[in-house]
């Protein structure tokens, strides 16, 4: 029988007395699943949301190995922001606090750089850090990483979602080949596959969470009439007010009709089809997949390769012509351990198709009334996030850390947290900001300068 109790663990005696004092006697299922790993030395991916406890799951593996003796920097963390680093650090420093001289440092960026070299000149054991930051002293060499043997990415999803994959990459040809690499993640797109693959010798898979399933899924049809069909897609919108939904059309007129239908009634809507031009995808994929649009049209073809993690909905305009087609668009709903609402409109005129469909399925489809015609009156609402473009990319050496830097620096700087996705293209650059934030960071990147110049900022859509 598994004991989920720390002191089961071959820990250092100072660790266990102080997590005794801290009163941390189970573990957590992420730290039960993962600690055994990483006090063996294994590479582990774990998959765990904020508060699974997954700082602790790395933290005691980290502090079990360092020499505080030796004045080098034994290991490094990696998170994408400034609020997540500072808590990371303070979580870190009460695990570690049995251990004598330990010094654990913190280096951002919105920080002043002189006062992190003077305290780099010191020493430090342990280095918990932003990406951007971290590679800027990296390039300066205030910073060396020859000594680490533990490296951890933590929240590296998000990381990934700011754009700071080419700061992670240059990063890691710092450390050396001989290390443990641990990685730990909301979400498990492909993009952090490839990156453990990439990274990481031989790593563990953990996950404490079913990542999609029948049971995260709720499947729910309705019978409508075909001229009412608008009515009841704004019903279901306005029920459920999802952040992230994509409604599937069957033909590219119809995608462009519903969706302008959904504008004109102040939806945040946006259409995808084959007749988009490529920047024009683009910036809907973009706006979509950072929440800065709430609602998506598309067809089945222009939505292959939509990489959107943990859609709070699909709906299914018409029953897909292709039952295959059907489960693989609610698949894309109820993921990373989150529940997902699948709706499917169908009129007597489908009949037939839901009959093939309940065969494919294997259980009775019941028809579920539509939410109440009241909400008709009800107002839409905005999504959380907007976009703002910037008039410089790759091509001008702008990079992720440039942009959050210039957002979160200074007394007046947004806070990380409002600070959402960051995607780098050739000539000009995307940034997600919270809402109600946007007038305040639309003034910081227009008043400041990245790259000892100022560049062109505007907002996409309303």
């Amino acid at each position: 029988m598994t004991t989920f109790a720390f002191s089961s663990l071959s820990l250092n005696p100072q660790l266990l007395s102080n997590l005794d004092s801290l009163g941390y006697t189970a573990m957590t299922p992420i730290q039960a699943k993962s600690l055994p790993l990483i006090l063996n030395g294994d590479d582990v991916v774990g998959q765990g949301k904020t508060g699974s406890g997954k700082t602790a799951a790395f933290g005691l593996g980290l502090l079990q190995k360092l020499d505080v003796k030796r004045f080098r920097v034994q290991a490094l963390v990696l998170c994408p922001t400034r609020e997540l680093a500072d808590q990371v650090a303070k979580e870190l420093r009460r695990l570690g606090r049995s251990i004598d001289n330990i010094k654990i440092l913190t280096l951002c960026g919105g920080m002043p750089f002189g006062p992190q070299i003077n305290s780099l000149e010191h020493g430090a054991h342990i280095v918990v850090g932003t990406p951007g930051r971290i590679e800027e002293h990296l390039g300066k060499g205030t910073l060396k990483l020859d000594a680490v043997h533990t490296f951890v990415l933590d929240e590296a999803d998000r990381m990934l979602d700011m754009g700071f994959q080419p700061s992670l990459d240059a990063i890691i040809d710092y450390i050396p080949d001989q290390r443990q690499t641990l990685l730990f993640s909301a979400t498990f797109p492909e993009e952090i596959q490839a990156m453990a693959e990439r990274v990481m010798d031989k790593p563990v898979i953990v996950k404490v969470e079913s990542t999609h399933d029948s049971d995260s899924i709720e499947q729910i049809f309705f019978q409508v009439k075909d001229g009412e069909r608008l009515t009841a897609l704004r019903l279901l919108l306005l029920r459920y007010r999802p952040d992230s939904a994509v409604i599937f059309c069957n033909t590219k007129i119809e995608c462009r009709e519903v969706a302008v239908e959904l504008q004109n009634q102040g939806f945040s809507v946006l259409a995808l089809h084959g007749d988009l031009e490529q920047k024009e995808r683009d910036q809907t994929l973009v706006r979509f997949a950072n929440k800065s649009v709430s609602v998506l049209v598309a067809t089945d073809v222009a939505a292959r390769g939509l990489d959107i993690d943990a859609l709070d909905a699909v709906i299914n305009f018409h029953i897909p012509r292709d039952l295959d087609v059907h489960t693989h668009r609610i698949g894309r709903t109820g993921r990373a351990g989150s529940k997902g609402i699948a709706c499917t409109l169908f009129s007597d005129k489908e009949r037939h198709k839901l009959a093939k469909l309940e065969e494919y399925l294997g259980q009775k489809i019941e028809a579920a009334p539509l939410p109440s015609a009241s909400l008709i009156n009800e107002p839409t609402y905005k999504a959380p996030m907007a976009t703002l473009q910037i008039d410089g990319g790759k091509k001008q050496k702008v990079r992720p850390g440039d942009i959050l830097g210039a957002l979160t620096g200074g007394d007046d700087g947004l806070s990380g947290d409002d600070v959402g996705k960051i995607q780098i293209y050739d000539n000009w650059s995307f940034v997600a900001i919270r809402r109600r934030e946007i007038k305040s960071a639309l003034r910081k990147l227009a008043q400041g300068k990245m790259k000892g110049r100022s560049f062109r900022v505007r907002q996409l859509g309303d």
